[in-house]
């Protein structure tokens, strides 16, 4: 493969388009309309490969904050208990209220005797210990809740914004959604133990990525190392900012049905982590694990340009355009994670459902680009169209819909024939 040359486009055979990208060594295949990826790089050798730390966390995700880049996943899609983790959903929704206005950090919420009894002193739990019948600011409630992980805090502040907890909960099962979290459901703002209630670890990486990308004036708060209320100086139950690894936030959980869980953010050299572990025997396990694992993450890998904003990184098939078909690019420049020192295979597809119909207008999310390294999701991102396409004359029109008919005879006709084997065999 060469190298040091400018990105070339060759024309393989009819309906193929290879491209190289000398940057980073990679090899791209574009098979149209099959629209699959082949990034061809020659696998390290057995003695290089970079092996991931032994963890003994049942749950567990690290991803790379700027290009989604998967770098460990282990049963990232089974689902647990949150436990206290559950308040970052929470903070996400009064976050949200803040920003579009309907709280101020000044905002007064009281103290009903609901939350005081249920997540303030009486309860034996994790408490800012507001005391009952006061009023305090939203600033201080959301400290209380974060730094720590004050259930009370949490109740007041859903009682406060939505009148009480169950409607507050509704609020965050909708939000839920619109992030992106598909296996998560909350029943309380406080994450306490309710049968109904789980999440994921993949979920709770999303939404601590959510929270840093849309937040960042009110995410600072998770960095902070001690909260002092009612004469109480309490300090942040976050591990991770005593260990020099960068780490500035998020939050820890345990309850005894899920046991100890944990969401986490480091950065080194201008590069961001986020993990999330879930399901540790103990305390000391699961900041034993977070640690090995971010240390994994900053030394092992490095950042890789596969394409920049606005470079075509496909094409998607259109019905009825005035051409065949539109080039696809990134909302921004694609980066991808890979191992410091070697090279790897990883494989890639961009999938969409098709043909699509004209016209389309540049910038509406027709595709997405998804990197796999094994049986292991890598990357996914969204592709955007990269210009307009109208309509085609009757001519095309009437053409793109004779090749769909055959198209769709030839589909069908395969599906009887391996249909008859199955049964024949």
């Amino acid at each position: 493969m060469s190298s040091g040359k400018r990105s070339s486009h060759i024309a393989a055979r009819p309906g193929r388009i290879e491209r190289i990208w000398p940057r980073i060594g990679l090899t791209v295949h574009l098979i149209v309309p099959a629209v699959t990826l082949l990034f061809g790089l020659s696998p390290l050798p057995a003695h290089a490969q970079i092996q991931p730390p032994a963890i003994a966390s049942p749950q567990a995700i690290l991803v790379d904050y700027e290009s989604g880049t998967v770098l460990f996943e282990r049963a990232a899609d089974t689902p647990s208990a949150p436990g206290s983790i559950a308040k970052m959903m929470t903070t996400a929704v009064v976050f949200q209220e803040l920003t579009e206005g309907r709280l101020t950090p000044d905002t007064e919420f009281k103290v009903s005797e609901y939350a005081w009894r249920r997540g303030g002193a009486p309860s034996g739990g994790a408490t800012m210990f507001a005391g009952i019948n006061t009023s305090i600011k939203v600033s201080d409630l959301l400290r209380g809740a974060i730094i720590p992980s004050g259930n009370d805090a949490t109740i007041i502040l859903s009682e406060g914004i939505s009148g009480n907890e169950l409607a507050f909960v509704q609020k965050m099962n909708e939000e839920a959604k619109k992030i992106g979290l598909t296996d998560s459901v909350f029943a309380n703002a406080s994450g306490l133990s309710d049968p109904t209630q789980q999440t994921t670890a993949r979920d709770m990486m999303r939404l601590a990525t959510h929270i840093i990308r849309k937040y960042p004036q009110y995410y600072t708060i998770y960095a902070e190392s001690d909260f002092l209320w009612n004469k109480i100086r309490q300090n942040n139950r976050n591990p991770l900012l005593g260990m020099s690894l960068g780490a500035d936030g998020f939050q820890t959980g345990y309850l005894k049905e899920s046991g100890f869980n944990l969401v986490g953010s480091a950065v080194q050299n201008n590069q961001r982590l986020i993990l999330a572990l879930l399901g540790a025997k103990s305390d000391k396990e699961r900041a034993d694990d977070a640690r090995k694992l971010l240390e994994w993450g900053f030394r092992a890998f490095e950042s890789k340009l596969l394409f920049d904003k606005g470079q075509v990184v496909g094409e998607a098939t259109l019905y009825g355009g005035a051409r065949g078909g539109v080039p696809l690019v990134g909302t921004s420049s694609i980066r991808l994670l890979v191992p410091r020192n070697g090279t790897e295979r990883i494989n890639a597809r961009i999938l969409y459902e098709g043909p699509i119909d004209a016209p389309v207008t540049a910038g509406t999310e027709l595709a997405r680009l998804r990197v796999m390294r094994g049986d292991q999701l890598a990357l996914e991102v969204p592709l955007v169209a990269a210009e307009d396409v109208g309509k085609g004359p009757l001519w095309r029109r009437a053409l793109d819909g004779a090749y769909e008919l055959v198209v769709g005879l030839a589909r069908e006709g395969f599906s009887k024939l391996k249909n008859a084997y199955a049964r024949a065999t």
